[in-house]
């Protein structure tokens, strides 16, 4: 494709901490955590909440994004641990994939440091809507099956492995445009739309949808525009997006979580009745032309559009799968690699049951990995990129 791909709305700089238990240990004792306190809804004002927080999402092997009070106690709280700073948000994940795959990208910022600087490619380049240098970082809790904290009346034990996002994101928030989008977008064979859900304004946020209506007039008419998701902090301003965006959005994204976060209940992934019923419901919720779900066993997509995402979804399977085993260093023979290696069996019998099932549903079983130590922040985001270059891929050899 020669035109570029833009992706945005927001880029972050993350602090990923490194699982250590015997530090979650003494914190949990310091603070006097017993298991009745566990919570994943209270609000999280300083160490101890946020702290709470994670021990609760751990007990119950789920995935989330929370709003914390302030920076400074993601500070304190990641100063207990060893950690790595990088980069994050939905279009620079998706870039940095791209990256990887030989594909360039042009980020859209609203907020830049010298992290930023530092860590960005050069093959992505940006445009950016701060006037100032910023730093308001987000912090990753990726944890492993099997993570185990000792509280003073009993235990938490991980039942599965998963990524938590903590953040206090002022550019976020606000979702300044640059100036320069619209010019962007003219140019563009790709729009990757992600961030509102960091949001907390609802008429800021109207503005905000308003103005990038206004900037998506310059996009070609066969430009395709992706819709991420993500976990919002006030899940009623999802509702207000899909109102606004939803009749220029060719690919509509979630995840297992966010999936099961719109139709109210939890959904067992390999149980076939239950996924057709989820699907279902969440696409009368969401009447997208293609709307993509991926989860740990299998990506499917539905709607009248799915069909012609199939080796797109295969490609975001193939890619996801590649950095969870692989991490940040995947390059394109790995993916490769990845190709040869098995599929889940009961992802394969569910995705056939669904193709069944549902009209125009398509779908890609994942693969059937054993890794020691999996990387699993950022796979959504890492999905995202995998989609966008099986599609730029599909379009050039069409």
């Amino acid at each position: 494709m020669d035109r570029t791909l833009v992706l945005g709305l927001g880029g972050t700089v993350d602090y990923e901490l490194t699982w250590d238990s015997s530090v979650f240990d003494r914190l949990a004792h310091a603070h006097g955590v017993r298991r009745h306190e566990l919570t994943t809804t209270a609000p999280i004002i300083d160490e101890r909440s946020l702290l709470v927080a994670v021990l609760a999402f751990v007990a119950s092997g789920t995935g989330a994004e929370r709003f914390v009070a302030s920076s400074e106690v993601i500070e304190a709280f990641v100063s207990h641990f060893a950690h790595t700073i990088t980069l994050g948000g939905t279009g620079v994940r998706a870039g940095l994939v791209l990256d990887a795959l030989g594909i360039p990208s042009v980020q859209h910022l609203v907020s830049i440091d010298d992290n930023v600087r530092r860590l960005l490619p050069e093959s992505v380049s940006y445009i950016c809507s701060a006037t100032e240098d910023t730093l308001d970082p987000h912090l990753i809790v990726q944890y492993p099956v099997g993570a185990h904290v000792r509280l003073t009346d009993g235990d938490v034990l991980s039942p599965a492995p998963n990524r938590l996002i903590f953040a206090n994101d002022p550019p976020n928030r606000r979702m300044l445009l640059a100036p320069d989008l619209a010019d962007a977008l003219a140019g563009a064979g790709v729009f990757l739309v992600s961030g509102f859900n960091t949001m907390q304004d609802h008429d800021l946020l109207e503005l905000r949808l308003a103005e990038v209506r206004t900037a998506m007039q310059s996009l070609p008419d066969d430009s395709l525009v992706y819709y991420e998701d993500a976990g919002f902090y006030t899940r009623s301003f999802a509702e207000t997006v899909r109102a606004r965006l939803l009749p220029q959005i060719d690919v509509y994204g979630m995840n297992e979580d966010e999936l099961q976060e719109y139709v109210g209940r939890s959904v067992n992934l390999l149980d076939q009745s239950d996924v057709i019923r989820a699907l279902h419901e969440a696409q009368m919720i969401i009447p997208a032309r293609a709307l993509v779900v991926h989860t740990r066993y299998w990506a499917i997509a539905t709607g009248p559009d799915a069909g012609r995402h199939r080796a797109a979804l295969d490609s975001a399977v193939r890619v996801a799968a590649t950095r969870y085993r692989m991490g940040d260093r995947l390059t394109e023979r790995d993916v490769e690699e990845t190709s040869a290696l098995p599929r889940h069996e009961g992802g394969q019998a569910l995705v056939a049951a669904v193709e069944d099932a549902l009209p125009d549903a398509v779908g890609v079983a994942a693969f059937s990995l054993d890794v020691a130590s999996p990387t699993t922040v950022g796979l959504g985001d890492t999905f995202v990129g995998g989609f966008l270059a099986g599609a730029v891929r599909s379009r050039e050899t069409e």
